[in-house]
């Protein structure tokens, strides 16, 4: 079984050959935190969540990179006041990396609801500026980019015309780029108007801006992928993630300066996750057709009818292919719901099996085939609905396999030897791969809706004068560790 991976750059499926044996580097495009993430978002960096864990789960040893942008995201070139942090930084009346750690910190809070495992390593675009200032010096001396009037672009025609090709990852001609390029302010100091800006030129009033050989200023966007990736997988890595949306400009502009810099394509396998819809359409906050992760979690939106825990959300985006676009709707995630739980509760009743059921010398589940057909979802671009249809498989069997034990027949059976290795799969795939978590009914929220309603009981004694009742409640509480606290804003309980 060999794995293979969709290249973006080829368009074709290709046999996954690491640059160093089993060790994989994986760079994924991080946030740009200015905002909070929203949900199309997290399902891309889910994506590469569920990647990152079955390349571990088949046996390979992955540096994974993930940025985080906090300066320097310009989608127009031209416009130098079109900086993100600076204009959320004026709105919300904060310093531009108070505003840097704010959605930081609330990208990292809704990742772990999610269940994300960390990165190996996670830069940030202003940890490297000194990075990204030599590499733009390299790409001038090698004569791939200019300096005009304190800024610096890279020079897309002179690269096509030393053998590079700008254009081979988004398919596009360069020809027709340069003919169907509106004229945009700011366009006059390019010499052609596909180039794009290595190191823009600060006005006295921009607030985030560094010192350089060209003057004040700060990088553009698309460098400092390329200077973290370098820096931290080398000149040529392995696999490079991100968005459908990045493919272009993005990761077209960090191809060509790669290959500037080093003269070798920095990237063997390029990955792109599709996007994310609700209800047939397009997310955006314009048309009102938007939510945020926790307003799904929470409940509290207008589309959908009750609260979903982070691990149902992840099953269903999980039972979309990564290079699939997914809509999620109030029925969707419904359906979702009762296949989480259905998975969830065959798990639990496969962990508790082996003292139920007598073992015979045959097993009526093909768990070599089964066990086959998951490696090979995994192998196969990382199927993972295929993934968990197989995984169904075996609940199906689960179940069947209780129900013979209950009623003592023999109708479905396995040895033990077999159940073994099926239940240490099963959690494997479900816990470790998939990445789910199980909801346990005793939770906190739970707990505490039992323990409000114990308070009223006992609030209601006293009023009639029980006190007996009303300190049997009490007692019997606190020799659970569970000690009642009486104020003027009524009771409250600390756990002990």
């Amino acid at each position: 079984m060999q794995l293979k991976i969709y290249n973006s750059l080829t368009a074709e499926k290709e046999i996954f050959t690491p640059i160093n044996g089993d060790k994989v580097g994986m760079y994924v495009c991080g946030p740009t935190v200015y905002s909070n993430v929203h949900l199309g978002n997290v399902r891309t960096f889910m994506n590469f969540d569920f990647i990152y864990r079955s390349l571990e789960f088949l046996g390979y040893k992955v540096r994974y990179v993930r940025n985080i942008t906090d300066a320097g995201h310009l989608t127009d070139d031209g416009d130098v006041n079109n900086d993100r942090f600076v204009k959320q930084s004026r709105l919300e009346k904060l310093e531009p990396m108070e505003i840097v750690q704010k959605y930081t910190v609330d990208f990292h809070k809704v990742l772990n609801q999610f269940n994300l495992l960390p990165p190996t390593i996670e830069p940030t675009a202003t940890g490297h500026i000194i990075e990204q200032i030599e590499l733009t010096k390299d790409l001038i001396e090698k004569g791939l980019a200019y300096e005009s009037n304190g800024s610096v672009y890279f020079d897309v025609r002179t690269y096509n015309e030393k053998g590079g090709n700008y254009g081979e990852l988004s398919k596009r001609n360069i020809d027709e780029l340069f003919a169907n390029t509106r004229d945009l302010d700011g366009q006059n100091e390019k010499k052609n108007p596909q180039d794009f800006a290595l190191w823009k030129k600060a006005s006295p009033e921009h607030i985030m801006k560094w010192t350089s050989p060209w003057g004040e200023g700060f990088p553009g966007w698309h460098l400092e992928c390329t200077a973290m990736s370098t820096k931290y997988l080398g000149e040529q890595f392995d696999i490079h993630g991100g968005g459908m949306d990045l493919k272009f400009p993005h990761h077209e502009c960090e191809i060509a300066q790669g290959k500037g810099c080093n003269g070798v394509s920095p990237v063997k396998y390029w990955m792109h996750a599709n996007m994310l819809t609700m209800n047939g359409q397009r997310m955006s906050k314009s048309t009102g057709n938007y939510i945020l992760p926790y307003q799904l979690i929470s409940g509290e939106n207008d589309f959908f009818e009750k609260p979903f825990h982070p691990s149902v959300v992840r099953f269903n985006f999980l039972q979309a292919h990564y290079r699939s676009v997914l809509d999620i709707s109030n029925e969707a995630m419904l359906a979702s719901e009762k296949g989480f739980q259905r998975l969830m509760e065959a798990v639990k009743i496969l962990n508790g099996l082996s003292s139920n059921i007598q073992h015979p010398t045959s097993s009526e589940f093909n768990l070599k085939e089964w066990k086959e057909k998951c490696l090979d979802a995994l192998n196969d671009d990382f199927n993972s609905p295929i993934l968990i249809s197989h995984l169904f498989e075996a609940v199906s069997f689960i179940f069947k396999l209780n129900a013979s034990a209950s009623l003592s027949t023999s109708k479905e059976n396995i040895t033990s030897e077999d159940l073994v290795e099926l239940t240490t799969l099963m959690n494997a795939f479900v816990f470790d791969v998939l990445g789910l978590q199980n909801i346990e009914e005793n939770n906190n929220t739970k707990l505490d809706q039992t323990l409000q309603v114990l308070i009223e009981l006992r609030n209601q004694a006293r009023k009639a004068k029980n006190f007996e009742l009303s300190d049997q409640i009490r007692d019997k509480l606190l020799a659970e560790g569970i000690e009642l606290k009486d104020g003027r804003d009524g009771t409250s309980y600390v756990l002990n």
